[in-house]
């Protein structure tokens, strides 16, 4: 798919107006696949080991990956945000799409429509997409919210049949082999992986072969930077927000340790080093 297609789809969804209705506008938006660690993307453009690494695939990369990759900002006020849609519209039209009696469509004529595939009982994540929704018609779109039990969202995901869905992911500070399972390019055949974007990308395969063997962290480092700004600036997924700090109601009488797991007490509350004190 043209990365001017996926750079519209971002560009209609209006973060910070979700973040606002859902989160009152607290969480921070996910910048990195490696967020809130020294594995992610520094901002501008990229130096050192890893435009070295980057560098043999230049020509092949999409705008951003050299020299930084910003997401677009939203209007925190307003649901629909025109000037952000005019702006994808823009893209559309680059792309080959126009709209033809009020549905976006390609040079063939096919209307632009999708299915989102949703997990029931995932309400947070259903108030998320109802308001995407809404702001994608508006510019010819017809998206189409599926609700299946969770047996039949892992059936679909493990065997790619849908179209968008609902992704959490979690990653070590040591990333190594799994992380062909993420990006890897035999993923888009092999059903079962979680290279659920279907992404065939020579540049993230030498990353990850090169992740796993580094020789010391820093070339670890370089080399995971150099892969997360391959996956940020290809636009793959619609980032969301993430919790950068532990949150946990507790009484007083309750005390934890001054310095905490590099982790935090999260993902995985930890009451064995806790302590009660009168």
């Amino acid at each position: 798919a043209d990365w001017r297609v996926r750079e519209a789809m971002i560009l209609a969804f209006n973060f910070e107006f979700i973040n606002q209705t859902i989160n009152l506008g607290t969480e921070p938006r996910i910048t990195s696949y490696f967020s809130n660690s020294v594995l992610g993307t520094d901002h501008g453009p990229a130096a050192g080991r890893v435009a070295e690494l980057l560098a043999p695939f230049a020509a092949d990369l999409p705008p951003g990956t050299i020299e930084g990759y910003e997401l677009p900002v939203g209007d925190a006020a307003r649901a629909i945000d025109r000037k952000n849609l005019r702006q994808a519209l823009k893209l559309f039209e680059e792309a080959g799409w126009t709209v033809q009696d009020g549905a976006l469509k390609n040079p063939e004529g096919k209307p632009f429509d999708f299915e989102i595939v949703l997990a029931s009982g995932a309400t947070e994540s259903q108030t998320v997409v109802d308001i995407y929704a809404e702001a994608l018609k508006t510019i010819g779109i017809t998206p189409r919210v599926t609700v299946v039990d969770s047996a039949q969202y892992t059936e679909r995901t493990n065997s790619y049949a849908f179209d968008m869905a609902w992704y959490s992911r979690s990653f070590s500070l040591s990333p190594g082999n799994e992380q062909t399972l993420y990006w890897g390019s035999a993923g888009v055949t092999e059903p079962g992986t979680r290279n659920w974007m279907g992404m065939a990308v020579p540049a993230a395969d030498a990353m990850v072969r090169n992740l796993v063997g580094a020789g010391d962290y820093d070339e670890l480092i370089a080399s995971t930077q150099a892969l997360d700004r391959i996956l940020t600036a290809g636009r793959y997924v619609i980032p969301v927000w993430f919790s950068d700090v532990s949150r946990i109601a507790h009484s007083s009488h309750l005390h934890y340790p001054e310095t905490i797991p590099l982790y935090g007490d999260w993902p995985g509350f930890q009451p064995e080093v806790w302590w009660y004190e009168d």
